[in-house]
């Protein structure tokens, strides 16, 4: 994707399996992703992310109420 994505965005890292993350912001060339629920952010080339279909958007809130019972 060519395009900056707004911030808080889910999307898919191709270059990673298919990993799903938030847009964090964007530093240098990179984009900055974070798993759904939390965790380290890993930096993404942007033109090997793209939006998140609706399964990926599924799989996103399930890993969110999965750790926010895991910590409740």
């Amino acid at each position: 994707m060519t395009t900056e994505l707004p911030l808080k965005s889910l999307v898919v890292d191709t270059a990673r399996g298919d990993k799903i993350g938030y847009v964090m912001g964007y530093v240098g060339p990179y984009v900055q992703l974070r798993p759904p629920g939390g965790g380290v952010e890993w930096d993404a080339d942007p033109g090997m992310v793209r939006l998140a279909g609706e399964t990926e958007l599924i799989r996103a809130r399930v890993s969110e109420l999965n750790r926010a019972g895991r910590l409740g």
